[in-house]
């Protein structure tokens, strides 16, 4: 069996992740608490409760990088190692977090100045992200030309999913072209800003400065990067891979296929949701995919052990 860990992205958030692992687990509850004391914010709160905060950028990609970091230390402590890395999007700041590139605490407050550049380039209400379920990449791109204005494809997420992104009123018209091509549906995702298209340039500029305070470290596992589909050379690569990758589109479907061709049978998303599972099913139905989210769950299909 060979494993490769894949970290959820924006989008996946929900009222109560990571609650009951919290409570459940020390190792988790470690993270968590890590997490609050190192920013300005509880992220444990904004986690756990109903909290309108959860879907504002600035603070959902924190949490999410605490949530799926929780559970990648669950995953060591009870001796399941991934081989290979991945994440979506935001993912792959916690992937980069497991292959030892970065430590958490730098990732955390580097993923909160990620996600304010990003809602302050483009602010909430004025882009949007919606997903085209039914054309080829041709199509899609084809639909978001029509529409004029700036729209274009931003998440080839697996066959016959890919997301488009930018100005709202762009979005729409694209959405009514890809309808006129043959789309089966589209929906909207929960996101607050068009993500992944140059409408970001000046928050992957500003965050080219910041990455450029961190020192990363050799990766100790590989990890796939959604700007290529394809493994990050080395560490001196991460930086400008980081920066392009906030502007350019998410090349998930091929990331997973190149991890498939490396001899991954078996994958286990770290985060909220089942998002990713789903996504990878849909590009190849032979492989084993699992999510921790379910404690249960865990416990029974990975053997788990609770330590309170």
């Amino acid at each position: 069996m060979s494993i490769a860990f894949v970290f959820s992205g924006q989008g996946s958030q929900k009222a109560g992740m990571g609650k009951e692992l919290y409570d459940s687990y020390q190792v988790c509850r470690e993270v968590f608490d890590l997490a609050d004391r190192i920013l300005d914010f509880p992220v444990s709160k904004i986690c756990f409760e109903e909290d309108p905060r959860l879907n504002e950028t600035e603070y959902t990609q924190p949490a999410i990088l605490t949530m799926s970091t929780a559970c990648l230390r669950l995953m060591e402590q009870s001796g399941i190692n991934g081989e290979y890395f991945a994440g979506l999007s935001l993912g792959e700041y916690s992937a980069l977090v497991a292959s030892g590139a970065i430590s958490f605490e730098e990732a955390l407050v580097l993923v909160r100045k990620r996600g304010r550049f990003m809602t302050e380039a483009v602010p909430a209400g004025v882009g949007a992200m919606s997903a085209v379920m039914g054309l080829n990449r041709e199509e899609v791109s084809k639909a978001c030309e029509l529409a004029g204005g700036q729209v274009y494809p931003a998440n080839y997420n697996m066959p016959g999913q890919i997301v488009i992104a930018g100005e709202k009123e762009a979005v729409e018209r694209a959405e009514k072209e890809a309808e006129k091509l043959g789309a089966k549906r589209m929906t909207r995702l929960n996101v607050s800003g068009p993500f992944h298209t140059p409408m970001l340039e000046p928050a992957s500029r500003r965050l080219y400065e910041e990455l450029n305070k961190i020192v990363f470290k050799p990766m100790k596992r590989p990890v796939v990067t959604n700007l290529t589909g394809d493994f990050i050379p080395d560490e001196s690569e991460i930086i400008p891979t980081l920066t392009k990758q906030v502007i350019s589109p998410v090349e998930w479907e091929k990331g997973i296929g190149r991890l498939i061709a490396s001899g991954v049978d078996t994958f286990i998303e770290l985060g909220p949701g089942k998002t990713l599972c789903s996504f990878i099913k849909k590009i190849d139905r032979q492989v084993k995919t699992y999510n921790i989210e379910d404690v249960k769950s865990y416990e029974k299909t990975l053997g788990g052990s609770r330590s309170e």
